[in-house]
């Protein structure tokens, strides 16, 4: 590598060298870059004392390559074509919408909002080359502040300083019970004092809806006591229908997991009931904010056109 202190070729050098080995001739390579013909010169010839090599033979009826000249030329165009490829693609960079986005979004949201989420991205953002990461919370958080994730779909409040939060949608809990269990047949809401007599059943840690389902049982009086836990909310229905305790589940679930012939009951709370929010994350520096305020009112409408069983934040 040479020593940042040595000059180098400029590319207004090398085009106009460029230049004057498509055509041969001085001043048709000036009048084809729209410069003097002195100007055109000079900068072949600083070009050469760079390089310390002759890239043309002149005299006084011709223009004619060097050997080296010819190689340099090869090279010339080959810099000349990755800084078009440079400029062109910091220009595409700047369009909103364009090339990768990566999204960050928790096993709790993944299944329920990516099927309203992903044709309407197709859709509406067709040069948005989005990437989708599944993963807990404190992953996407990490890579979200790393730069690795763009965006991220995920309970708030992250508490995360640096982040902006844009409210999606609030979503209330539900009860999901055994279908022989005694809550089972009755429809109308339950009062969470309900929670201190049952046997709940939780997440694997690392999982926010663990947290929150503990703070539900918090406020009630009860305690999440089961030693059976679960790495995703099909297993935790599974665990449900099968006898082995209650659980609660996000609004949004219920129309995936008490719709797959499980026998399972499904309870609401009276108001006001358990809730969650959630919401689009990204870092407070991104240079993206605007498209990803646009992105948030996007991601709303969806969630409206889907009817899911949630509140759409204003």
């Amino acid at each position: 590598m040479r020593p940042i202190s040595h000059p180098s070729p400029t590319l207004a050098q090398l085009r106009a060298f460029l230049a004057v080995a498509d055509h041969l001739h001085f001043r048709e390579a000036a009048h084809a870059l729209k410069m003097s013909q002195p100007a055109l010169s000079g900068a072949v010839s600083a070009l050469e004392e760079i390089l310390d090599t002759q890239l043309l033979e002149r005299t006084t009826r011709k223009v004619m390559l060097t050997p080296a000249g010819a190689r340099v030329a090869e090279h010339a165009a080959r810099v000349l074509a990755a800084v078009e490829d440079l400029v062109e693609e910091a220009a595409t960079a700047r369009r909103p919408f364009t090339g990768p986005a990566h999204l960050g979004v928790i096993p709790t949201v993944a299944p329920y909002l990516l099927p309203a989420l992903l044709p309407m991205f197709a859709r509406e953002f067709p040069r948005l080359k989005l990437h989708v990461h599944e993963a807990q919370t404190g992953y996407l958080l990490d890579e979200l502040r790393e730069g690795r994730l763009d965006l991220a779909l995920l309970a708030l409040p992250a508490d995360t300083p640096g982040l902006v939060e844009e409210p999606l949608y609030d979503e209330d809990f539900v009860l999901a019970v055994p279908a022989g269990h005694p809550l089972a047949d009755d429809t109308g809401p339950l009062s969470c004092d309900v929670l201190r007599d049952l046997d709940i059943l939780l997440l694997n840690e690392g999982h926010c809806l663990r947290d929150q389902a503990i703070d539900v049982c918090r406020e009630a009086g009860a305690r999440a006591t089961s030693t059976t836990y679960a790495t995703s909310l099909p297993t935790l229905v599974q665990l449900v229908s099968g006898g082995l305790g209650v659980t609660l589940l996000p609004s949004s679930a219920v129309p995936v997991e008490a719709g797959k012939r499980v026998p399972l009951g499904v309870r609401r709370f009276a108001d006001p009931a358990p809730s969650r929010r959630v919401g689009l994350a990204y870092r407070a520096s991104t240079a993206r904010a605007p498209e990803f305020q646009r992105l948030a009112a996007a991601i709303r409408a969806a969630v409206r056109s889907r009817r899911l069983r949630v509140r759409v934040t204003a």
